[in-house]
């Protein structure tokens, strides 16, 4: 089975700090492990609001609100990793995206670099990595996209492919089959889905492979115990290719 692991973001990360060299190296080395079995097919991290871009889509109307900004409908239901060479090439493809599904909402926040996180100088002119996230909405919590809109969204991702754009996409389960876990001082709280809402903002996400939910929440609290054993992850299985 696929599972998202997904932690909130922090009130460093939210301040433009990069994390503590102690945990940049645990956490390398925690997911290397998982790495190196085949279990993990993909993961990044995700800067401060000021990085990041929602926009809005109502009545054929396109508002863009650039961060710093606090998390509003932070339920996500897909995700598209996309590299491009700016920012507006990221929110262009976003915006077609958006108009596709009509009354909704997007984020497009930049994806944490090696250099980003002081693990090496920056090259010159590197591409950008964004992730846009799809936040969830009555549809998709309850069955999914309408099969016109699935078929536009297949025909864009196509082109997005052979423009060099989309590196990879995933849509996420309805939260009903999720699970919240809230950590304080490495004690785990379980909250079962359907979620109503989530106000924090996504910080960084692991996708993983593993056998089960219980064996993804044994593998959440190693995960959060690096991360401070304070925090709140969201647990979301990965709809089948």
């Amino acid at each position: 089975m696929r599972f998202m692991i997904m932690h909130k973001n922090d009130p460093r990360t939210e301040a433009g700090q990069p994390p503590p060299m102690k945990v940049v190296h645990e956490m390398g080395a925690f997911i290397g492990e998982y790495a190196s079995t085949g279990r993990l097919i993909d993961g990044a991290g995700l800067g401060a609001s000021a990085t990041r871009t929602r926009l809005v889509f109502r009545k054929g109307q396109c508002t863009a609100q650039q961060g710093p900004y606090q998390g509003a409908r932070e339920l996500p239901a897909a995700t598209l990793l996309l590299k491009v060479r700016t920012r507006d090439e990221a929110l262009g493809w976003a915006e077609r995206y958006g108009r596709i599904l009509g009354d909704g909402e997007l984020e497009v926040g930049k994806v944490n670099e090696p250099w980003d996180i002081g693990l090496m100088p920056a090259p010159e002119n590197p591409p950008l990595q964004m992730l846009l996230i799809e936040k969830a909405d009555e549809a998709t919590e309850s069955g999914g996209r309408s099969p016109q809109q699935l078929a536009a969204l297949a025909r864009l991702k196509t082109e997005m492919t052979e423009a060099g754009v989309l590196v990879r996409s995933m849509r996420l389960q309805p939260s009903a089959k999720a699970k919240r876990l809230t950590f304080t001082d490495n004690q785990m709280r379980t909250l079962d889905g359907p979620f109503v809402e989530s106000k924090e903002l996504i910080g960084g996400f692991a996708v993983m492979e593993l056998s089960g939910m219980e064996a993804t929440i044994e593998m959440c609290q190693r995960y959060a115990a690096i991360l401070g054993g304070t925090l709140e992850i969201d647990v979301r299985r990965v709809e089948p290719d």
